[in-house]
């Protein structure tokens, strides 16, 4: 298992064939599976497989990571992969963490949970808006062998939020040193610079 800035020592490398994607979450599957294309694995979302949301009970997000991923590869009998991810706000101690999809609400409205962010900041005075996005992924085989990657983006926060794509706080999260949030980047200019690929990277590095 590896982590951020570590060299990464995996045990098992990952075969060409089908991996399930443990998310429902559209955005964050294709963004797996564009990273994933050159390297002859198959992606299958859990969605597709009708496979159930387990209950993210993790205080980490490896743990809650680990927790879909190993759910989805024992219900489908292949390996799976789960990304377990956040914005992580300095002056709001770290939150909303792992808890950033629970802020969008039952309806997944992250119009609201921006709007939390910022009532939040602006509750503080002086609030520095520095902020980083972190993924932590999880890749599970059926017999219960794990492996984990963790990567980290760190950037600013704008009001009001900027841009049409993404999905989550992207349109007020504007990344270190680029003149665009990740909301007005075109996927293919995105993906890259994300915490997701970062994490990826030490995956790729590892086990394929």
């Amino acid at each position: 298992m590896s982590g951020e800035g570590e060299t990464p020592q995996a045990i098992r490398k990952l075969a060409p064939g089908k991996l399930v994607i443990a998310s429902h979450n559209a955005g964050k599957v294709r963004e797996i599976r564009a990273l994933l294309g050159p390297y002859g694995i198959e992606p299958v979302s859990a969605a597709d497989l009708d496979l159930p949301e387990p209950e993210e009970t993790g205080t980490t997000f490896v743990a809650n990571a680990e927790l879909k991923a190993m759910q989805a590869a024992d219900l489908s009998g292949l390996p799976a992969l789960a990304d377990d991810s956040g914005l992580c706000v300095d002056a709001l101690g770290g939150e909303p963490g792992i808890f950033s999809a629970r802020w969008a609400g039952p309806d997944k409205d992250f119009g609201l949970a921006m709007r939390l962010v910022e009532e939040r900041l602006t509750a503080i005075d002086d609030a520095p808006r520095d902020a980083h996005f972190v993924c932590a992924l999880a890749l599970a085989w059926p017999d219960g062998h794990v492996e984990w990657f963790e990567g980290r983006v760190d950037g600013t926060l704008v009001w009001p939020p900027r841009g049409e794509h993404g999905f989550g706080y992207d349109p007020m999260f504007l990344p270190e040193g680029e003149p665009l949030t990740f909301g007005e980047m075109a996927p293919e200019a995105k993906t890259p610079l994300t915490h997701r690929a970062a994490a990826f990277r030490q995956l790729v590095a590892a086990v394929l």
